[in-house]
């Protein structure tokens, strides 16, 4: 289903190792607004989409946040590499160390591992499509912040690619809730759906 191009969606050639940085950047791989989440989430929503092109978006967004994080680890390998366990210990990083030394592990920004608790999938599209658009918006929140907190022209500039894909991708799934609702029956949408009714003492 799908073909693997060796190389980054988008390069990543951080001179400078900085735990300080790597500390904060890690949400993006394991916390609940992450990369990994985003996958998983849009990735099991499209087995319920129900419509070919909406199966389509959730597929190709989807398999886009692998190859994000495949990026976010690069970043986090790339920012980690060589350090000495006095300055992992001075960035923060020493409970993080002392559990996977300087291997990728997905957890958040505060050490919390990624659990499928984030993934959101309700098996019902409007409310997933409405997920998947908030899911975006909260990962490009996430991305503004650490532009906020790092300086190094070599880590914002792959940050700053990842946060302009959350912006097409949060596009792509209002294409995908408008296909949606023009696809509804408008006597079913949100409000009231005589299947539910049948039997319900309502």
């Amino acid at each position: 289903m799908w073909i693997y191009d060796r190389k980054l969606q988008y390069p990543v050639k951080i001179k400078n190792p900085n735990a300080r940085y790597a500390k904060i950047i890690i949400s993006q791989l394991g916390g609940a607004d992450g990369e990994l989440a985003a996958a998983m989430r849009y990735l099991h929503q499209r087995y319920t989409a129900g419509h070919r092109e909406i199966i389509g978006i959730l597929n190709d967004v989807g398999t886009e946040e692998l190859a994000h994080l495949e990026m976010i680890g690069a970043i986090l390998y790339q920012l980690t590499k060589g350090l000495s366990a006095e300055e992992i210990k001075n960035a923060g990083m020493d409970a993080y160390f002392v559990d996977h030394t300087a291997g990728i592990y997905p957890v958040s920004a505060a050490g919390i591992p990624c659990d499928m608790k984030y993934i959101g999938v309700k098996g019902d599209l409007i409310a997933d499509l409405n997920e998947d658009l908030a899911a975006e918006q909260k990962a490009r929140v996430t991305y503004d912040n650490i532009l906020r907190l790092v300086d190094d022209p070599d880590v914002k500039d792959p940050i700053r690619y990842l946060r302009a894909r959350e912006l097409v991708h949060y596009q792509r799934f209002g294409d995908a809730l408008r296909i949606a609702q023009d696809r509804m029956d408008e006597k079913n949408f949100y409000a009231f759906n005589p299947e539910f009714d049948k039997g319900c003492g309502c």
